[in-house]
């Protein structure tokens, strides 16, 4: 008897832990720079019927900026913003947010954009999001200096972390609605490491009951989050 074919998000778990064992770092976004920073909410007018956005509060945040292929640097490569805030949701609770260069149109800030330049345009979380009773994306939209300029490598990415302060607006759009700015996100100085040191980010692990990813696609993200983390950790032993 012919065994059945596998799921697509089973054959999307079986990529991700294959990479992520060869690779001894993360599936996707194998390498990259640490930082610190603080994100800041600050509502602007919109009420999303989420404590957690709709109260003004500063949270520390830890941040890692990469490469999402890992491709040479001389490439254009798409590049991530993975955020954790330490007890978001309580003592022990984190949410993890992460963002991808993308565009900011009503198609386009759900696709994935390569860039040279980190700072040429906003990350999305490409998927949507819901936001108490709402569905929106959210993303960073860098707020730099004039004529600031950040290559996409990891030696740009960490030697702008060391340069100072990069601020990002933190905002929310609806389906092809316009964006609203939740508040702000503010790096801090690079910690030293291995590029492929990172926490285990998970936005679906990781979440607030207010504040989750939709259902669209998720069987198959989380079975490449965890294939990947198995991956690691086979790749440790």
């Amino acid at each position: 008897m012919r065994a059945p074919a596998p799921s697509l998000p089973g054959l999307a778990a079986r990529l991700a832990h294959a990479v992520a064992r060869r690779r001894h770092a993360p599936a996707l976004h194998p390498h990259g720079v640490r930082a610190t920073g603080v994100l800041r909410i600050r509502p602007a007018g919109v009420r999303w019927g989420v404590p957690w956005l709709d109260e003004p509060v500063d949270h520390p945040v830890r941040l890692r900026w990469s490469r999402a292929l890992g491709l040479p640097a001389g490439l254009p490569d798409g590049l991530g913003i993975a955020l954790r805030v330490p007890d978001a949701g309580g003592p022990g609770q984190p949410l993890d947010l992460l963002f991808t260069s993308s565009g900011s149109g009503r198609w386009t800030r759900h696709l994935p954009l390569p860039r040279r330049d980190a700072l040429a345009g906003p990350c999305s979380t490409l998927l949507s999001y819901r936001l108490g009773g709402r569905t929106a994306v959210l993303a960073l939209r860098p707020l730099p200096g004039p004529g600031l300029r950040v290559p996409g490598t990891l030696a740009g990415l960490r030697a702008a972390l060391r340069a100072g302060p990069l601020t990002f607006a933190l905002c929310a759009a609806g389906p092809g609605g316009a964006w609203h700015v939740l508040g702000t996100l503010t790096t801090g100085a690079p910690e030293e490491g291995p590029p492929e040191a990172t926490d285990a980010y998970d936005p679906y692990l990781h979440r607030l009951p207010g504040l989750r990813p939709t259902a669209r696609l998720a069987r198959l993200r989380e079975a490449a989050y965890a294939a990947s983390r198995k991956g690691r950790r086979a790749a440790a032993r």
